[in-house]
């Protein structure tokens, strides 16, 4: 929260473990005209092509964070479907990766740092 305040905006931060309750976050973000969403869907960022579409169907930009590095785990995880609907997805950050995320929605969206 503290690294979108730099950038004047507001972090609304959700956690689900059930796929339906994420899309609906998804769909919520677009009705509240949310700039930007950063998502780690877990371990449905690797089966859900619900998540994919509510992405892509909001036309929010979109960041996919995973704390950990994905391509040096299981095969099953090197692929992801939120990724496809991302305009950047980053791994291996850590929780850092949360605030990599911030900072690239905001240059996305070309808003600088506040003084």
């Amino acid at each position: 929260r503290e690294t979108a305040a730099t950038f004047g905006l507001k972090a609304d931060c959700r956690q689900s473990n059930r796929e339906g309750e994420l899309i609906d976050f998804i769909h919520e973000a677009h009705a509240r005209k949310m700039k930007g969403i950063i998502v780690n869907a877990g371990g449905y960022s690797h089966t859900s092509i619900a998540l994919h579409d509510a992405l892509l169907a909001v036309q929010i930009p979109t960041v996919e964070v995973h704390v950990t590095n994905i391509h040096a785990r299981e095969s099953f995880r090197h692929h992801s479907y939120t990724a496809r609907a991302a305009f950047a997805s980053l791994c291996g950050f850590g929780i850092e990766g949360y605030r990599l995320a911030i900072q690239g929605l905001a240059a996305k969206l070309a808003i600088k740092p506040k003084a």
